[in-house]
């Protein structure tokens, strides 16, 4: 059996693949099973891993087109539908310019105890910061990212990451933003995005 290739159909058959595996780390990072259902379950999981192995793309995903000639770019570590470490993001893009998204991040992004990462949310801001910086065809890379970190940012609890663009320079656009949280702002950032010569693509 091949993989499909409508885009509604290969979203059908790996989306909820992505999401059990998803689920899969959160629940094997927090079990507290006995060790005889722990050995089970790594026994299905392993073969779970040999039914998939049977046939993989070389490489990483990249960036691909979809028959409609739209890129997918579902390996990405951030919103990649494919991809189980992705939270996902959903990145949308306001009236007024500003790029936002919404999210909850649990046990696997952890890093001071019941807190996101630093590294995380510098990812995250990464991600947000530059969406404000890609235009049609013409893709951004990140130059200079700086980033204040004012409180914890917790795990569990809603989350926004927003940004703007606050002045374009030539070839460089200098955005800003922040992650907010019930309690406020929790890290604030200002990057530096270039486009390259070329249209060198990212993903």
């Amino acid at each position: 059996m091949t993989a499909p290739d409508d885009d509604a159909d290969s979203r059908a058959v790996y989306e909820p693949l992505a999401e059990s595996i998803r689920r899969l780390i959160d629940v094997g990072i927090r079990t507290e099973a006995d060790a005889t259902v722990v050995a089970n379950v790594r026994a299905k999981i392993e073969a779970a891993i040999d039914e998939l192995s049977v046939s993989l793309m070389p490489g990483s995903f990249g960036v691909q087109t979809a028959p409609d000639g739209a890129p997918r770019a579902w390996g990405n570590v951030l919103i990649g539908l494919r991809n189980p470490v992705a939270p996902p993001l959903t990145i949308r893009h306001d009236p007024d310019g500003t790029v936002h998204t919404e999210f909850t991040l649990g046990a696997a992004y952890e890093g001071p105890p019941g807190h996101v990462h630093g590294g995380v949310c510098a990812l995250i801001l990464d991600h947000v910061l530059g969406a404000t910086a890609h235009l049609p065809g013409k893709p951004a890379v990140t130059g200079t990212l700086t980033l204040r970190y004012l409180r914890g940012t917790p795990l569990g609890r809603p989350l926004r990451a927003s940004a703007h663009v606050d002045r374009i320079e030539g070839a460089k656009t200098f955005a800003v933003g922040h992650i907010a949280g019930p309690d406020g702002v929790t890290v604030t950032a200002e990057g530096v995005f270039i486009h390259p010569k070329g249209g060198q693509r990212d993903g």
